[in-house]
């Protein structure tokens, strides 16, 4: 029996050995892609050049607008969280140039219902009902109320100045109302940061969002602004001056300007703006507290719906992106369009890199009995060994940091632990994405594949039960 193993255990060896060459090498391009990143950052800190604006918001939430507001929220089944949306928003920004758009179905009644409860009779709300039977998909709700707004221009005889986008379950920041009134003044499309809320019943997965926007939105997009390529949208906290989605939805030689048929038709456009020679601006501002001026949502709590949410994200920026956005000239939208795209093999890497640590595991214990043939790495793989444990030390560490900075040394000691939930879910949802890519290829059109949202983080404040149970902390700092 031990001679008809031994070619099975000699085989198996070759493969651990391949595995190791190929996941140490990629994982390796991958740290070097990172480090650039955080060379560009820390240079430019230290330099001075990106230094995150401190100002007092005390009187800031009341300041009047320059113009007509306008916030775009699409929703499909949104009933147990927009209403907690609405009236937030309306409360954090009480200015009367607000218009708040909620794009429904008219198959879609219990979040219309909830929609219009949630306004309180304030008639700064406006409900757009689309008659097409939801959900189609989230560019084409988007569209819908864009119309409904070009109507109520050519009504009113008032033109919007600035169109923000949100989604059902966002927990706005009182002062983002009016520093975007003021940034829009020098870009057409201005970006606030998202920071998700941790989530105490889902340390784990609900949770492991707070690192990935943490070092995203304070590291990442911050060095994309810095070297002048184009800024994706996060579709939320987001605005966009009026004339020139005008202008996005001239060069579709549509009505509207909003891709339907993309999955990530936020981040598309941001991109476009760039590409249509507007100027786009990454705004991260702190209260005189100290706390950020972003855009707070709880992101999903179990597993199967953050690999539908990341699958999503996936699908669109890595494998439309490629088809609908191409490739920009200049070293460095290249560089950040590779980036963005990355996800898919990303994933093939992480998935190898798991299976040979399995294989790893399953050659040690053969070799403890005798059953296999001992091999030693040469000097190169060595090498490759250690470098790639020095950056994952060294990674390990730039997520702790801008995690504490956000939300303090304890959600920073968990994120270090989370790395090997975020690379699993990462796996499942390239795998996902993939497949359902591949569906459209076939010819099939791509849906508003949603998440269900069940919680708001302002509900925590308004119920004594849950006040007690959410910290600042836990809302961001």
């Amino acid at each position: 029996m031990g001679d008809d193993l031994w070619p099975v255990v000699e085989w198996l060896a070759l493969v651990e050995y391949e595995l190791l060459l190929f996941t140490g090498v990629f994982f390796l391009i991958g740290a070097a892609d990172e480090f650039a990143i955080d060379l560009i950052y820390f240079f430019k800190r230290w330099r001075g050049e990106l230094r995150t604006l401190k100002i007092s918001t005390k009187h800031l939430p009341h300041r009047r607008l320059s113009g007509l507001a306008v916030v775009m929220i699409p929703a499909w089944r949104e009933e147990k969280v927009i209403a907690h949306t609405v009236a937030h928003a309306l409360s954090a920004w009480p200015q009367a140039d607000l218009r708040i758009y909620v794009g429904c179905y008219a198959n879609d009644p219990a979040t219309m219902e909830a929609a219009i409860r949630g306004a309180r009779g304030d008639s700064r709300l406006r409900i757009v009902v689309h008659q097409k039977a939801g959900p189609t998909s989230k560019a084409d709700c988007l569209n819908r109320i864009y119309a409904a707004m070009a109507h109520d221009e050519m009504r009113t005889g008032r033109i919007a100045r600035m169109v923000v986008l949100h989604d059902a379950e966002d927990m706005v920041d009182t002062a983002a109302l009016p520093l975007l009134d003021r940034a829009i003044e020098l870009a057409e499309f201005v970006q606030l940061p998202v920071l998700p809320v941790p989530q105490p019943d889902s340390r784990w997965i609900g949770s492991h969002y707070c690192e990935e926007f943490a070092e995203a939105h304070g590291k990442a997009m911050v060095v994309r602004a810095a070297l002048a390529t184009g800024l994706p949208a996060a579709g939320v906290g987001c605005a966009f001056e009026r004339g020139m989605l005008a202008e996005m939805a001239l060069q579709r030689g549509q009505s509207a300007p909003f891709a339907e048929r993309s999955l990530t038709e936020d981040y598309e456009l941001g991109l476009r703006v760039a590409l249509a020679g507007g100027r786009s601006r990454f705004m991260r501002v702190r209260d005189e507290h100290g706390r950020l001026v972003a855009t707070r949502a709880y992101f999903p709590s179990d597993i199967a719906s953050a690999v539908q949410q990341k699958s999503r994200w996936v699908h669109g920026i890595a494998l439309q992106g490629w088809d609908r956005l191409g490739w920009s000239r200049g070293i460095g939208e290249w560089w950040m369009r590779l980036r963005d795209r990355r996800g898919p093999f990303a994933a093939l890497v992480l998935f190898c890199g798991y299976l040979l640590l399995g294989l790893g595991t399953l050659s040690l214990l053969l070799r403890h009995f005798g059953l296999g043939p001992t091999w030693k790495p040469d000097a190169l793989l060595l090498w490759l060994l250690w470098l790639n444990i020095a950056s994952f030390v060294w990674r390990a560490g730039m997520r702790f940091a801008f995690t504490t900075r956000e939300y303090g040394w304890v959600e920073g000691l968990r994120a270090i632990m989370r790395m090997p939930v975020a690379n699993v879910v990462a796996i499942m949802a390239g795998r996902r994405a993939l497949f359902a890519y591949l569906r459209t290829l076939r010819g099939k059109a791509p849906t508003w594949d949603k998440t269900e949202h069940d919680a708001h983080p302002a509900k925590a404040f308004e119920e004594p039960e849950l006040r007690s149970r959410v910290t600042l902390g836990e809302l961001g700092k």
